[in-house]
């Protein structure tokens, strides 16, 4: 990481992740009692467990390109591209025809000429199954999940009861 914003955004991310376990305690869970209360506590928890959220939505994407291995492949191929043009053009840029090539138009091309290879894996519906699940999850999470200002009050119905 070069850049001082990047390292910058990495190190709050990592200084807001909430406790995983407080994340997925199931005595936390209850349903809202109104749709008022739902909204406010979407809202909060949204803002609360914003980078445990990105974890999710990261480990969905790893998970789908594990899963996928021509996916896996296609991304494979990419970043030996990436590679390739990084170490054989470290000191100057390639001519072609007189004309320079950038190292930003390179790996451009290399972006290009893999678009197929993750069209004919399946990377557009991989991106908008990780997008639809982690909506869904997020979504789910965030409304059951009793936020930090409302506290645990015995009073609430609880999501899971013994029967």
């Amino acid at each position: 990481m070069n850049s001082p914003a990047a390292r910058e955004w990495i190190s709050q991310r990592r200084n807001s992740i909430r406790p995983w376990a407080d994340f997925i305690n199931t005595n936390k869970f209850r349903k809202p009692a109104s749709i008022t209360q739902w909204t406010k506590r979407s809202t909060k928890n949204i803002e609360h467990f914003q980078t445990n959220y990105l974890f999710v939505f990261t480990g969905l994407i790893v998970y789908c390109i594990i899963t996928s291995p021509l996916l896996l492949i296609a991304l494979l191929v990419f970043l030996a591209a990436c590679y390739v043009i990084h170490m054989k053009n470290e000191k100057a840029n390639i001519k072609i025809m007189g004309h320079e090539i950038t190292h930003a138009q390179q790996y451009g091309v290399a972006a290009v000429l893999t678009l197929p290879l993750l069209f004919v894996a399946g990377a557009g519906a991989a991106v908008f199954w990780v997008l639809g699940v982690s909506f869904f999850l997020i979504a789910l999470h965030a409304s059951f999940h009793i936020s930090p200002e409302e506290g645990t009050t015995e009073d609430e119905t609880p999501f899971m009861e013994t029967v």
